[in-house]
Protein backbone atom coordinates (compact mmCIF):
# COMPACT_ATOMS: atom_id res chain seq x y z
CA UNK A 1 0.00 0.00 0.00
CA UNK A 2 1.31 3.40 -1.16
CA UNK A 3 2.02 6.05 1.97
CA UNK A 4 1.94 9.60 0.41
CA UNK A 5 3.55 12.17 1.92
CA UNK A 6 1.43 13.21 5.08
CA UNK A 7 0.98 16.82 6.57
CA UNK A 8 1.63 17.73 10.16
CA UNK A 9 -1.88 19.04 9.92
CA UNK A 10 -2.92 15.18 8.95
CA UNK A 11 -1.02 13.92 11.66
CA UNK A 12 -3.01 16.55 14.27
CA UNK A 13 -6.55 16.08 13.09
CA UNK A 14 -6.72 12.59 12.05
CA UNK A 15 -7.33 10.95 14.97
CA UNK A 16 -10.21 13.13 15.49
CA UNK A 17 -11.92 11.90 12.31
CA UNK A 18 -11.10 8.31 13.24
CA UNK A 19 -12.21 8.95 16.68
CA UNK A 20 -15.37 10.48 15.74
CA UNK A 21 -16.36 7.39 13.31
CA UNK A 22 -15.46 5.32 16.25
CA UNK A 23 -17.80 7.21 18.46
CA UNK A 24 -20.63 6.83 16.60
CA UNK A 25 -20.22 3.37 15.66
CA UNK A 26 -20.35 2.73 19.47
CA UNK A 27 -23.04 5.27 20.43
CA UNK A 28 -25.50 3.91 18.02
CA UNK A 29 -24.50 0.26 18.81
CA UNK A 30 -25.60 0.98 22.91
CA UNK A 31 -27.97 3.41 22.64
CA UNK A 32 -30.39 0.84 20.96
CA UNK A 33 -30.31 -1.37 24.08
CA UNK A 34 -32.40 0.70 26.54
CA UNK A 35 -34.90 1.90 24.01
CA UNK A 36 -35.84 -2.60 23.43
CA UNK A 37 -39.19 -2.17 25.63
CA UNK A 38 -40.47 1.30 23.98
CA UNK A 39 -39.36 -0.08 20.42
CA UNK A 40 -41.10 -3.32 21.52
CA UNK A 41 -44.42 -1.47 22.22
CA UNK A 42 -44.50 0.36 19.55
CA UNK A 43 -44.18 -2.21 16.89
CA UNK A 44 -46.40 -4.33 19.02
CA UNK A 45 -44.09 -7.71 19.72
CA UNK A 46 -42.85 -9.02 22.76
CA UNK A 47 -39.31 -7.39 23.34
CA UNK A 48 -37.29 -10.93 22.92
CA UNK A 49 -38.57 -10.85 19.38
CA UNK A 50 -36.39 -7.32 19.17
CA UNK A 51 -33.42 -9.22 19.60
CA UNK A 52 -32.99 -9.05 15.38
CA UNK A 53 -32.36 -5.70 15.66
CA UNK A 54 -29.50 -5.85 18.08
CA UNK A 55 -28.04 -9.12 16.48
CA UNK A 56 -28.78 -8.52 12.67
CA UNK A 57 -26.26 -5.18 12.92
CA UNK A 58 -23.50 -7.28 14.60
CA UNK A 59 -23.56 -10.22 12.07
CA UNK A 60 -23.97 -8.06 9.38
CA UNK A 61 -20.81 -6.25 11.02
CA UNK A 62 -19.16 -9.60 11.07
CA UNK A 63 -20.02 -10.69 7.56
CA UNK A 64 -18.48 -7.97 6.35
CA UNK A 65 -15.50 -6.58 7.87
CA UNK A 66 -13.66 -9.29 5.93
CA UNK A 67 -14.08 -7.23 2.39
CA UNK A 68 -13.01 -4.01 4.33
CA UNK A 69 -9.17 -4.50 3.52
CA UNK A 70 -9.96 -5.22 -0.06
CA UNK A 71 -12.09 -2.58 -0.47
CA UNK A 72 -9.58 0.28 0.61
CA UNK A 73 -6.92 -1.59 -1.31
CA UNK A 74 -8.79 -0.96 -4.40
CA UNK A 75 -10.68 2.36 -3.72
CA UNK A 76 -8.31 4.27 -1.31
CA UNK A 77 -8.98 4.46 2.44
CA UNK A 78 -10.72 8.16 2.33
CA UNK A 79 -13.00 7.72 -0.27
CA UNK A 80 -14.35 4.14 1.37
CA UNK A 81 -14.20 5.76 4.77
CA UNK A 82 -16.18 8.80 3.63
CA UNK A 83 -18.84 6.44 1.82
CA UNK A 84 -19.24 4.39 4.62
CA UNK A 85 -19.72 7.47 7.34
CA UNK A 86 -22.69 8.64 4.78
CA UNK A 87 -24.55 5.29 4.91
CA UNK A 88 -24.47 4.82 8.00
CA UNK A 89 -25.63 8.09 8.39
CA UNK A 90 -28.16 7.50 6.26
CA UNK A 91 -28.98 4.38 7.46
CA UNK A 92 -30.08 5.57 10.83
CA UNK A 93 -32.54 7.70 9.54
CA UNK A 94 -34.14 4.74 7.53
CA UNK A 95 -33.93 3.11 10.99
CA UNK A 96 -35.53 6.31 12.77
CA UNK A 97 -38.53 5.98 10.02
CA UNK A 98 -39.64 2.21 10.15
CA UNK A 99 -42.77 1.10 10.50
CA UNK A 100 -42.20 -2.61 11.05
CA UNK A 101 -39.55 -5.05 12.39
CA UNK A 102 -38.46 -6.21 9.19
CA UNK A 103 -38.10 -2.39 7.98
CA UNK A 104 -35.79 -2.09 10.93
CA UNK A 105 -34.01 -4.90 10.65
CA UNK A 106 -33.11 -4.44 7.39
CA UNK A 107 -31.88 -0.75 8.22
CA UNK A 108 -29.76 -2.08 10.76
CA UNK A 109 -28.08 -4.68 8.06
CA UNK A 110 -27.50 -1.86 6.20
CA UNK A 111 -25.76 0.01 9.21
CA UNK A 112 -23.92 -3.12 9.66
CA UNK A 113 -22.18 -3.33 6.65
CA UNK A 114 -20.92 0.69 6.89
CA UNK A 115 -19.91 -0.08 9.98
CA UNK A 116 -17.59 -2.80 8.92
CA UNK A 117 -15.93 -0.62 6.62
CA UNK A 118 -15.87 2.47 8.95
CA UNK A 119 -13.57 0.41 11.78
CA UNK A 120 -11.10 -1.55 9.95
CA UNK A 121 -10.01 1.51 7.62
CA UNK A 122 -9.84 3.80 10.51
CA UNK A 123 -7.90 1.79 11.92
CA UNK A 124 -5.53 1.16 8.98
CA UNK A 125 -5.50 4.58 7.88
CA UNK A 126 -3.92 5.21 11.75
CA UNK A 127 -1.45 2.80 11.17
CA UNK A 128 0.30 3.99 7.81
CA UNK A 129 0.23 7.32 8.73
CA UNK A 130 2.25 7.27 12.38
CA UNK A 131 5.55 5.87 12.35
CA UNK A 132 5.72 2.83 15.49
CA UNK A 133 6.99 5.26 18.00
CA UNK A 134 3.74 7.64 17.40
CA UNK A 135 1.33 4.98 17.04
CA UNK A 136 0.32 4.55 20.84
CA UNK A 137 -0.24 7.46 21.38
CA UNK A 138 -2.62 7.93 18.64
CA UNK A 139 -4.23 5.02 18.95
CA UNK A 140 -5.08 5.64 22.66
CA UNK A 141 -6.59 9.15 21.59
CA UNK A 142 -8.71 7.05 19.78
CA UNK A 143 -10.15 4.16 21.64
CA UNK A 144 -10.72 7.00 24.38
CA UNK A 145 -13.99 8.11 22.22
CA UNK A 146 -15.11 4.75 21.03
CA UNK A 147 -15.30 4.21 24.92
CA UNK A 148 -17.68 7.26 26.10
CA UNK A 149 -20.01 6.17 23.22
CA UNK A 150 -20.64 2.83 25.43
CA UNK A 151 -20.93 5.49 28.53
CA UNK A 152 -23.31 7.60 27.03
CA UNK A 153 -25.62 5.39 24.72
CA UNK A 154 -27.79 3.52 27.52
CA UNK A 155 -27.86 6.87 29.11
CA UNK A 156 -28.73 9.39 26.20
CA UNK A 157 -31.15 6.64 24.63
CA UNK A 158 -32.68 6.30 28.19
CA UNK A 159 -33.17 9.74 28.37
CA UNK A 160 -34.68 9.98 24.69
CA UNK A 161 -36.85 7.11 25.50
CA UNK A 162 -38.40 8.56 28.71
CA UNK A 163 -39.16 12.06 27.19
CA UNK A 164 -39.34 11.58 23.35
CA UNK A 165 -39.84 8.59 21.00
CA UNK A 166 -37.65 6.00 20.40
CA UNK A 167 -37.33 7.18 16.71
CA UNK A 168 -34.87 9.85 17.97
CA UNK A 169 -31.99 8.05 19.02
CA UNK A 170 -31.47 7.09 15.59
CA UNK A 171 -31.62 10.88 14.44
CA UNK A 172 -28.44 11.52 16.95
CA UNK A 173 -26.29 10.11 13.83
CA UNK A 174 -27.37 12.86 11.79
CA UNK A 175 -24.89 15.84 12.91
CA UNK A 176 -22.22 13.55 14.10
CA UNK A 177 -21.87 11.91 10.56
CA UNK A 178 -21.80 15.65 9.25
CA UNK A 179 -19.35 16.38 11.12
CA UNK A 180 -17.54 13.50 10.44
CA UNK A 181 -17.72 14.16 6.51
CA UNK A 182 -15.99 17.53 6.42
CA UNK A 183 -13.26 15.80 8.57
CA UNK A 184 -12.67 13.53 6.04
CA UNK A 185 -12.30 15.34 3.39
CA UNK A 186 -10.15 17.66 4.65
CA UNK A 187 -7.66 15.38 6.94
CA UNK A 188 -8.18 11.88 5.71
CA UNK A 189 -5.18 10.85 3.55
CA UNK A 190 -5.95 8.04 0.65
CA UNK A 191 -3.80 5.21 1.13
CA UNK A 192 -4.14 2.26 -1.97
CA UNK A 193 -3.44 -0.90 -2.65
CA UNK A 194 0.46 -1.35 -4.61
CA UNK A 195 -1.26 -4.85 -6.38
CA UNK A 196 -4.79 -4.89 -6.94
CA UNK A 197 -5.25 -8.67 -5.28
CA UNK A 198 -8.68 -10.22 -6.28
CA UNK A 199 -12.36 -10.60 -4.18
CA UNK A 200 -12.36 -14.10 -2.32
CA UNK A 201 -15.92 -14.63 -3.77
CA UNK A 202 -16.09 -17.91 -3.23
CA UNK A 203 -14.67 -17.48 0.36
CA UNK A 204 -17.13 -14.71 1.12
CA UNK A 205 -20.15 -16.60 0.13
CA UNK A 206 -18.79 -19.71 2.10
CA UNK A 207 -17.80 -17.82 5.24
CA UNK A 208 -20.77 -15.53 5.23
CA UNK A 209 -23.84 -17.98 4.54
CA UNK A 210 -22.04 -20.15 7.02
CA UNK A 211 -22.41 -17.67 9.61
CA UNK A 212 -25.36 -16.09 8.61
CA UNK A 213 -27.48 -19.26 8.76
CA UNK A 214 -26.03 -20.32 12.01
CA UNK A 215 -27.04 -17.02 13.77
CA UNK A 216 -30.29 -16.99 12.49
CA UNK A 217 -30.80 -20.81 13.80
CA UNK A 218 -29.95 -19.47 17.36
CA UNK A 219 -32.64 -16.80 16.23
CA UNK A 220 -35.38 -18.79 15.38
CA UNK A 221 -35.31 -21.59 18.17
CA UNK A 222 -36.42 -18.70 20.96
CA UNK A 223 -39.04 -17.44 18.79
CA UNK A 224 -40.52 -20.18 16.40
CA UNK A 225 -41.20 -23.83 16.76
CA UNK A 226 -38.93 -25.91 14.32
CA UNK A 227 -38.97 -29.65 13.90
CA UNK A 228 -36.16 -31.55 15.31
CA UNK A 229 -35.11 -32.85 11.33
CA UNK A 230 -35.42 -29.30 10.03
CA UNK A 231 -33.03 -27.78 12.54
CA UNK A 232 -30.31 -30.96 12.40
CA UNK A 233 -30.45 -30.01 8.76
CA UNK A 234 -29.86 -26.64 8.86
CA UNK A 235 -27.13 -26.69 11.24
CA UNK A 236 -24.93 -29.40 9.40
CA UNK A 237 -25.40 -26.82 6.40
CA UNK A 238 -24.09 -24.21 8.26
CA UNK A 239 -21.37 -26.51 9.66
CA UNK A 240 -20.74 -27.70 6.55
CA UNK A 241 -20.36 -24.39 4.51
CA UNK A 242 -17.46 -23.54 7.62
CA UNK A 243 -15.85 -26.45 6.76
CA UNK A 244 -16.05 -25.82 3.45
CA UNK A 245 -14.44 -22.41 3.60
CA UNK A 246 -11.38 -24.22 6.24
CA UNK A 247 -10.45 -26.30 3.42
CA UNK A 248 -10.90 -24.15 0.93
CA UNK A 249 -8.81 -21.37 1.79
CA UNK A 250 -6.06 -23.63 2.28
CA UNK A 251 -5.62 -23.73 -1.17
CA UNK A 252 -6.75 -20.29 -2.24
CA UNK A 253 -4.13 -17.98 -3.79
CA UNK A 254 -6.00 -15.05 -1.90
CA UNK A 255 -7.88 -16.65 0.63
CA UNK A 256 -10.83 -13.69 2.17
CA UNK A 257 -9.48 -15.14 6.05
CA UNK A 258 -5.91 -17.16 6.04
CA UNK A 259 -6.39 -19.51 8.53
CA UNK A 260 -2.41 -20.65 8.89
CA UNK A 261 -2.06 -17.95 11.56
CA UNK A 262 -3.75 -20.28 13.95
CA UNK A 263 -1.15 -22.07 14.04
CA UNK A 264 1.08 -18.88 16.49
CA UNK A 265 -0.26 -19.95 19.56
CA UNK A 266 -0.95 -16.69 20.90
CA UNK A 267 -3.04 -15.50 18.13
CA UNK A 268 -5.11 -18.81 18.75
CA UNK A 269 -5.57 -18.98 22.05
CA UNK A 270 -6.16 -14.99 22.01
CA UNK A 271 -9.22 -15.54 19.39
CA UNK A 272 -10.51 -18.84 19.92
CA UNK A 273 -10.32 -18.28 23.77
CA UNK A 274 -12.06 -14.99 23.52
CA UNK A 275 -14.85 -16.40 20.94
CA UNK A 276 -16.01 -18.42 23.89
CA UNK A 277 -15.82 -15.34 26.44
CA UNK A 278 -17.77 -13.38 24.47
CA UNK A 279 -20.14 -15.66 23.61
CA UNK A 280 -20.96 -15.66 27.52
CA UNK A 281 -21.01 -11.79 27.87
CA UNK A 282 -22.18 -10.99 24.91
CA UNK A 283 -25.85 -11.20 25.73
CA UNK A 284 -25.12 -8.94 28.78
CA UNK A 285 -26.09 -5.34 26.62
CA UNK A 286 -29.67 -6.95 25.81
CA UNK A 287 -30.21 -9.23 29.00
CA UNK A 288 -29.37 -5.78 31.69
CA UNK A 289 -32.06 -3.65 30.63
CA UNK A 290 -34.42 -6.23 30.33
CA UNK A 291 -33.51 -7.13 33.85
CA UNK A 292 -33.96 -3.28 34.84
CA UNK A 293 -37.02 -2.27 33.01
CA UNK A 294 -38.89 -5.05 32.91
CA UNK A 295 -37.64 -7.25 36.23
CA UNK A 296 -37.00 -4.31 38.43
CA UNK A 297 -39.96 -2.29 36.82
CA UNK A 298 -37.07 0.67 36.22
CA UNK A 299 -38.01 4.13 33.44
CA UNK A 300 -35.75 3.63 30.40
CA UNK A 301 -34.11 6.58 31.90
CA UNK A 302 -32.64 5.01 35.28
CA UNK A 303 -32.11 1.78 33.21
CA UNK A 304 -29.22 3.69 30.84
CA UNK A 305 -27.55 5.31 34.19
CA UNK A 306 -26.95 1.98 35.59
CA UNK A 307 -24.98 1.23 32.89
CA UNK A 308 -22.50 4.30 33.36
CA UNK A 309 -20.64 2.97 36.14
CA UNK A 310 -19.62 0.02 33.57
CA UNK A 311 -18.23 2.34 31.16
CA UNK A 312 -16.48 4.33 33.61
CA UNK A 313 -14.59 1.25 35.34
CA UNK A 314 -13.48 -0.17 31.33
CA UNK A 315 -12.17 3.59 31.02
CA UNK A 316 -9.86 3.50 34.50
CA UNK A 317 -8.91 0.12 33.22
CA UNK A 318 -7.80 0.93 29.76
CA UNK A 319 -5.45 3.77 31.55
CA UNK A 320 -3.55 1.03 33.87
CA UNK A 321 -4.04 -2.32 31.78
CA UNK A 322 -0.65 -1.73 30.19
CA UNK A 323 1.08 -1.43 33.48
CA UNK A 324 -1.29 -4.46 35.18
CA UNK A 325 -0.09 -6.76 31.91
CA UNK A 326 3.52 -5.68 32.63
CA UNK A 327 3.20 -6.91 36.22
CA UNK A 328 0.98 -10.46 35.91
CA UNK A 329 1.86 -11.00 32.67
CA UNK A 330 -1.28 -12.42 30.22
CA UNK A 331 -1.29 -15.67 31.39
CA UNK A 332 -2.22 -15.26 34.81
CA UNK A 333 -4.55 -12.28 34.03
CA UNK A 334 -6.58 -14.24 31.64
CA UNK A 335 -7.11 -17.22 33.90
CA UNK A 336 -8.04 -15.43 36.58
CA UNK A 337 -9.88 -12.69 35.67
CA UNK A 338 -12.20 -14.82 33.32
CA UNK A 339 -13.27 -16.53 36.07
CA UNK A 340 -13.79 -13.21 37.82
CA UNK A 341 -15.97 -12.27 35.03
CA UNK A 342 -18.23 -15.30 35.16
CA UNK A 343 -18.46 -14.61 39.22
CA UNK A 344 -19.55 -10.79 38.00
CA UNK A 345 -21.73 -11.79 35.68
CA UNK A 346 -23.60 -14.57 37.82
CA UNK A 347 -24.19 -12.45 40.56
CA UNK A 348 -26.53 -10.48 38.38
CA UNK A 349 -28.85 -13.52 39.51
CA UNK A 350 -28.71 -12.10 42.69
CA UNK A 351 -30.68 -8.98 41.54
CA UNK A 352 -34.27 -8.24 43.11
CA UNK A 353 -36.37 -5.30 42.85
CA UNK A 354 -35.69 -4.88 46.57
CA UNK A 355 -31.33 -4.90 46.05
CA UNK A 356 -29.90 -1.42 46.76
CA UNK A 357 -28.98 0.67 44.02
CA UNK A 358 -25.40 0.77 45.68
CA UNK A 359 -24.77 -2.18 45.19
CA UNK A 360 -25.63 -2.77 41.54
CA UNK A 361 -23.26 0.01 40.86
CA UNK A 362 -20.95 -1.69 42.48
CA UNK A 363 -21.75 -4.67 40.55
CA UNK A 364 -21.79 -2.88 37.25
CA UNK A 365 -18.47 -1.32 38.07
CA UNK A 366 -16.86 -4.94 38.79
CA UNK A 367 -17.86 -5.57 35.33
CA UNK A 368 -16.52 -2.91 33.56
CA UNK A 369 -13.26 -3.62 35.24
CA UNK A 370 -13.04 -7.11 34.73
CA UNK A 371 -14.01 -6.68 31.12
CA UNK A 372 -12.14 -3.93 30.02
CA UNK A 373 -8.77 -5.91 31.46
CA UNK A 374 -10.14 -9.12 29.35
CA UNK A 375 -10.32 -7.51 25.97
CA UNK A 376 -7.59 -5.42 26.28
CA UNK A 377 -5.37 -8.68 26.90
CA UNK A 378 -7.02 -10.55 24.76
CA UNK A 379 -6.91 -7.67 21.39
CA UNK A 380 -3.02 -7.20 22.61
CA UNK A 381 -1.88 -11.00 22.90
CA UNK A 382 -3.37 -11.40 19.65
CA UNK A 383 -0.18 -9.65 17.67
CA UNK A 384 2.29 -10.56 19.94
CA UNK A 385 3.82 -13.08 17.84
CA UNK A 386 2.24 -12.05 14.45
CA UNK A 387 4.90 -10.75 11.82
CA UNK A 388 4.34 -7.40 10.42
CA UNK A 389 3.60 -8.28 7.27
CA UNK A 390 0.73 -10.66 8.60
CA UNK A 391 -0.77 -7.98 10.85
CA UNK A 392 -3.61 -6.85 8.65
CA UNK A 393 -4.88 -10.62 7.95
CA UNK A 394 -4.35 -11.29 11.65
CA UNK A 395 -6.40 -8.54 12.43
CA UNK A 396 -8.96 -8.92 9.78
CA UNK A 397 -9.49 -12.62 11.16
CA UNK A 398 -9.46 -11.35 14.80
CA UNK A 399 -11.92 -8.68 14.10
CA UNK A 400 -14.06 -10.34 12.10
CA UNK A 401 -14.75 -13.29 14.91
CA UNK A 402 -15.06 -10.89 17.12
CA UNK A 403 -18.09 -9.46 16.01
CA UNK A 404 -19.88 -13.12 15.30
CA UNK A 405 -19.08 -14.15 19.26
CA UNK A 406 -20.66 -11.33 20.41
CA UNK A 407 -23.90 -12.05 17.58
CA UNK A 408 -24.03 -15.46 18.83
CA UNK A 409 -23.72 -14.99 22.61
CA UNK A 410 -26.34 -12.24 22.14
CA UNK A 411 -28.46 -14.93 20.21
CA UNK A 412 -27.67 -17.38 22.73
CA UNK A 413 -28.46 -15.17 25.99
CA UNK A 414 -32.05 -14.43 24.55
CA UNK A 415 -32.16 -18.29 23.74
CA UNK A 416 -31.40 -19.29 27.26
CA UNK A 417 -33.53 -16.64 28.70
CA UNK A 418 -36.53 -17.40 26.47
CA UNK A 419 -35.85 -21.48 27.11
CA UNK A 420 -36.08 -20.57 31.44
CA UNK A 421 -39.08 -18.38 30.78
CA UNK A 422 -41.08 -21.25 28.84
CA UNK A 423 -44.06 -20.72 27.90
CA UNK A 424 -45.22 -17.78 30.35
CA UNK A 425 -46.57 -14.40 29.39
CA UNK A 426 -43.26 -11.98 29.22
CA UNK A 427 -45.91 -9.65 31.02
CA UNK A 428 -45.33 -11.58 34.27
CA UNK A 429 -42.80 -10.20 35.60
CA UNK A 430 -42.22 -12.49 38.00
CA UNK A 431 -41.73 -15.21 35.46
CA UNK A 432 -39.13 -12.88 33.66
CA UNK A 433 -37.12 -11.62 36.34
CA UNK A 434 -36.38 -15.61 37.26
CA UNK A 435 -36.05 -16.56 33.91
CA UNK A 436 -32.96 -13.41 33.45
CA UNK A 437 -31.52 -14.58 36.92
CA UNK A 438 -31.16 -18.05 35.37
CA UNK A 439 -29.63 -16.84 32.20
CA UNK A 440 -27.13 -15.22 33.95
CA UNK A 441 -25.60 -17.78 35.91
CA UNK A 442 -26.01 -19.65 32.78
CA UNK A 443 -24.08 -17.25 30.72
CA UNK A 444 -21.75 -16.73 33.60
CA UNK A 445 -20.64 -20.52 33.79
CA UNK A 446 -20.07 -20.40 29.69
CA UNK A 447 -17.70 -17.27 30.47
CA UNK A 448 -15.64 -19.56 33.51
CA UNK A 449 -15.21 -22.11 30.99
CA UNK A 450 -13.51 -20.63 28.42
CA UNK A 451 -10.74 -19.71 31.62
CA UNK A 452 -9.89 -23.37 30.35
CA UNK A 453 -8.13 -22.40 26.85
CA UNK A 454 -5.63 -19.86 28.65
CA UNK A 455 -4.44 -22.30 30.55
CA UNK A 456 -2.15 -23.48 27.41
CA UNK A 457 -0.41 -20.03 27.42
CA UNK A 458 3.17 -20.06 29.02
CA UNK A 459 4.36 -18.03 31.18
CA UNK A 460 6.29 -15.16 28.84
CA UNK A 461 3.79 -15.19 25.94
CA UNK A 462 2.62 -11.75 25.18
CA UNK A 463 5.57 -9.99 26.71
CA UNK A 464 6.84 -8.83 23.24
CA UNK A 465 3.34 -6.50 23.57
CA UNK A 466 3.09 -5.87 27.37
CA UNK A 467 6.54 -4.33 28.33
CA UNK A 468 6.56 -2.51 24.32
CA UNK A 469 3.81 -1.24 25.73
CA UNK A 470 5.03 -0.49 29.13
CA UNK A 471 8.51 1.02 28.08
CA UNK A 472 6.21 3.20 25.09
CA UNK A 473 4.19 4.55 28.47
CA UNK A 474 7.29 5.51 30.04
Amino acid sequence: MTTPHVSATVKRYLPWVVATALFMEQLDSTIVNTAVPSMAASLGVTPLSLKAVVASYILSLAVSIPVSGWMADRYGTRRVFATAIAVFTLSSVLCGISVSVPMLVAARVLQGFSAAMMMPVGRLTIVRTFAKSELLAAMNFVIIPALIGPLLGPTVGGLIVHWMSWRVIFFVNVPIGLAAQVLIHRHMPNYRGEASRPLDVVGLILFGAGTALLSWLLEIFGEHIIDASTATFLTLTAVGLMAAYGVYSGKAPYPLLRLALFNIRTFRVSVAGGFVTRIGIGGTPFLLPLLYQIGLGMPAWKSGMLMMPSALAAMFMKVISIKVLNRFGYRRILVINTVAMGLTLGMYSQVSPGTPIPLIIMLSLSQGFFNSLQFSSLNSMAYADVDQKDASMASTIASSLQQMSLSFGLACGSLVTAWYLGGLPQTDHVAVIAALHRAFITMGAVTMLSSAAFWTLKAHDGESVSRGGAAAEA
